[in-house]
């Protein structure tokens, strides 16, 4: 039975257009650096600061172009803003009607993931709890957000835990952490084909789909 579902936020629970990966394509450009769409790819699920710093090949500028990447990041939500993918608030009301806490990761700090949040009206009478890679020692694909949730829920055995995400690394993370069902979706920026290759027990099209799933 499963006790804990742990959902990834862009891409998976929230449609934000891809801004995340423009942003951070033009902010690595524009400190110098030119990342193909394929290493944009590499680190889609990441912590941010992480990525920027893998994309450049130096940590030394990364606060600067983390700065510059908020910037360009709160320039695109507010031209295009972020909204639920469709059936996804409707699936996790279903999944907290019957017992089972939901709970978001992100490789967004808290500030960036608080603003989102708000910006789609997600609040604690929404969800159980929001784990930010600025919550533990390492983003994705270390498990450590997954067990963070676990601790801020009281879920204590991680076979009662699924978790579910648009790219590699939240499988990884997922598997790493040895949840009972690892799931892929097809809502965000990597396909069917590319999700096979990370380890998972079920790919979905969408979150909507994991009321049934677990029915």
């Amino acid at each position: 039975m499963i006790e804990l579902v742990v959902l990834d936020i862009a891409g998976t629970t929230i449609e934000e257009h891809g801004s995340v990966y423009v942003a951070l394509a033009e902010a690595v450009r524009a400190a110098g650096g030119d990342p193909a769409p394929a290493d944009i790819e590499r680190w889609m699920g990441a912590d941010k600061r992480e990525a920027i710093a893998a994309l450049l090949g130096s940590g030394e500028q990364v606060e600067t172009v983390y700065a510059d990447f908020r910037a360009r990041l709160d320039a695109l939500y507010a031209e295009r803003p972020p909204s639920p993918l469709p059936g996804v608030p409707e699936a996790i009301a279903s999944l907290r009607a019957d017992g089972i806490k939901v709970a978001l990761t992100t490789g967004f700090d808290r500030d960036v993931t608080e603003g989102l949040l708000a910006s789609v009206g997600w609040d604690k009478d929404v969800l159980d709890a929001v784990i930010c890679v600025d919550d533990v020692p390492a983003g994705r694909p270390a498990p450590y957000m997954i067990f963070r949730a676990m601790e801020a829920t009281g879920v204590h055995d991680v076979r009662r835990v699924l978790t579910a995400g648009d790219t590699t690394r939240d499988l990884e993370a997922g598997s790493n952490a040895g949840a009972g069902i690892v799931v892929g979706v097809l809502t965000g920026g990597q396909d069917a084909a590319t999700l096979a290759g990370a380890p998972h027990t079920h790919l979905l099209p969408s979150v909507a789909g994991i009321p049934d799933l677990l029915a």
